[in-house]
């Protein structure tokens, strides 16, 4: 009997410390989601679905060994900000520059990774995109020359159009360099910019039933969480006044816009998604490189063409990744 009993000891004196590693390693790891979006919204809910399931392809599930604090909203996403870092979370996810803005400004300390950012250096969220040097990184998504294509697109569409709204928040950097970048390229185009828009629906509504009372016009619409959050409201205007449109996102097709060219919207979620697993295995923000966006879509909805009574150019449908019809 004694013999067993000093068998079981020295058998539970090897196995325990593996115990205990494991416990330790399966131990509840707490994040935090901050999302500019209504609940609600297809584009925001895609976004954490990408995000969520590649954290469970990497290990983490909620309820085993992670526990995900999230917030929603359009409005005060300064008070979500700060609520979040009021739980304590080992790391923060942002998506958007609208939702990264008050999160730097809450913390310093807690490590923030962001997707959907269109100039992190310029936004003062980064010192460079090679070496972040903060508690920041993450995913950006726009590069300024995109408004050449967008305006290509238009010309290659309605050849006669000789003015462009752009629809933009003026409130917003990475909006004003856009803005800028298509301003730069209108001569060699032979068109002239309009700024459109504003910092609510209201104001959007009333500046394209403006801009719809000339001929021979059409519509960009620039990468903004506001634009994002109100594209319904931008596909009914084009269609009601029958503008052409350019977006930035496939979302905006997807509901019904006529034509985008930009870059894949969820793809950086599942990329946040490795940086937030290896900063709880201990890596750092800073030594980890902000990522540019490497998947771009040209997507046509053939229907909204044809509600436009707009032909697409044969050249224009050979070269898109994907034709709603």
């Amino acid at each position: 009997m004694e013999r067993r009993k000093f068998i079981a000891f020295i058998c539970s004196a090897i196995v325990a410390p593996f115990l205990a590693q494991a416990q330790q390693s399966e131990r509840t790891r707490r994040i935090g989601v901050l999302m500019p979006f209504a609940k609600d919204d297809t584009e925001g809910q895609a976004r954490v679905t990408a995000f969520v399931q590649e954290l469970q392809r990497l290990g983490w599930t909620e309820g085993r060994n992670l526990q995900i604090e999230y917030r929603w909203g359009t409005s005060d996403l300064r008070k979500a900000a700060t609520e979040l870092i009021a739980l304590s979370p080992e790391v923060i996810f942002a998506s958007t520059t609208q939702a990264t803005t008050p999160l730097q400004q809450v913390t310093q300390t807690v490590p923030i990774v962001f997707a959907q950012v269109a100039d992190p250096v310029s936004a003062g969220f980064v010192v460079s995109l090679a070496k972040p040097g903060g508690n920041l990184t993450g995913f950006t998504n726009i590069e300024y020359n995109a408004g050449t294509k967008w305006l290509e697109l238009l010309k290659e569409i309605v050849p006669s159009i000789t003015q462009v709204g752009v629809i933009r928040d003026p409130g917003i950097t990475a909006s004003i360099g856009q803005f800028g970048a298509i301003q730069s390229a209108a001569r060699s185009f032979g068109v002239e910019v309009v700024p459109l828009g504003g910092r609510n629906a209201k104001e959007i509504e009333y500046s394209i039933t403006e801009f719809a009372r000339g001929s021979n016009r059409g519509l960009i619409a620039v990468a903004t969480p506001l634009n994002i959050t109100n594209r319904s409201l931008i596909i009914s205007l084009a269609e009601r006044y029958r503008l052409p449109v350019v977006y930035p996102f496939r979302r905006y097709v997807v509901d019904g816009g006529l034509i985008c060219y930009g870059p894949d919207t969820i793809d950086p979620h599942r990329q946040a998604a490795g940086y937030v697993d290896r900063i709880l295995k201990g890596e750092k923000p800073a030594d980890l490189p902000v990522q540019a966006a490497t998947k771009f879509e040209l997507v046509i909805n053939l229907r909204t063409a044809k509600a436009l009574g707009l032909t697409m150019p044969n050249s224009l449908l050979s070269r898109a990744t994907e034709v709603i019809e």
